[in-house]
């Protein structure tokens, strides 16, 4: 049996932030885990299904970063440095010193720059679905001409579900193509991590792809081979949007990469 989780906002630079806090107190040396949702998604689109499970031994930390779900989206800059800034935030908020972090997409971005800004306050790594420079896409993504052709994609059912979970819980339902819009431009743009930064990332890394992913598998191979102590999972049929839907295959390989011995 499920119980209904903990729910809050933290106070973080100019932002107030939408958490929950889900599964009971990590153990004695255990980590809680804190999990990022994916661009244009909330925490229960993204991480639902993957919820029950990742919860079962561990306190679970979920966030919605600016302009998604619950959080709002104010006239603020929005850069991956003030993103990570808000995570840091948050887990001082919840008086977390260290947390393993989960990250989807725009989640996995955040998380990524995390590791590489705030290296003290993460223990492991889960890096879903994220590139670390521009060019780590296919060319397709970038291409508006492609959008209902290109099966690497969201759908059009895809884009609904966004839109249909933003509005449920958002405090201004009207602003989802403005949130959207603000967060592509932020990842179209995306400056990047160089070769020193992935190398200088201390905490355990796992990359996890879909083999029809918005990243190219070869991007994915050369972070790999960057991160020191990096591990890389390839889904077989699976797209972008299909990742964080295959609770089957991806909840026992990141429940195995997080609880490996150091």
């Amino acid at each position: 049996m499920t119980t209904d989780p903990i729910t809050g906002y933290a106070p973080v630079n100019g932002l107030d932030m939408y958490y929950e806090v889900h599964g009971k107190d990590s153990g004695e040396g255990e980590f809680p885990l804190l999990v990022l949702h994916g661009g244009g998604l909330t925490i229960d689109l993204c991480f639902g299904p993957l919820l029950p499970g990742l919860t079962t031994n561990r306190r679970v930390i979920a966030a919605e970063l600016q302009g998604h779900g619950h959080t709002a989206s104010p006239d603020r800059e929005l850069t991956f440095e003030l993103l990570a800034a808000d995570v840091v935030g948050l887990l001082d908020h919840l008086g977390i010193e260290r947390a393993d972090v989960f990250g989807f997409s725009l989640g996995g971005l955040v998380s990524l720059e995390t590791a590489v800004r705030h290296p003290g306050r993460v223990n492991r790594v889960v890096l879903a679905s994220t590139h670390s420079r521009t060019d780590g896409y296919h060319p397709e993504i970038f291409d508006p001409e492609q959008f209902g052709t290109s099966k690497l994609l969201p759908t059009e059912a895809d884009f609904k579900e966004m839109y249909d979970a933003y509005v449920r819980v958002a405090p201004d339902p009207g602003r989802f193509e403005a949130a959207l819009a603000k967060t592509s431009a932020l990842v179209t743009a995306l400056p990047g991590w160089t070769d020193d930064e992935l190398r200088s990332i201390t905490a355990p890394t796992l990359l996890l792809l879909g083999d029809t992913d918005f990243v190219r598998i070869e991007h994915a191979v050369a972070m790999r081979d960057l991160i020191p102590n990096a591990q890389l999972a390839l889904l077989p049929g699976t797209t972008h949007m299909d990742v964080m839907r295959r609770v089957d295959v991806v909840l026992p390989i990141v429940e195995g990469f997080l609880t490996q011995a150091s």
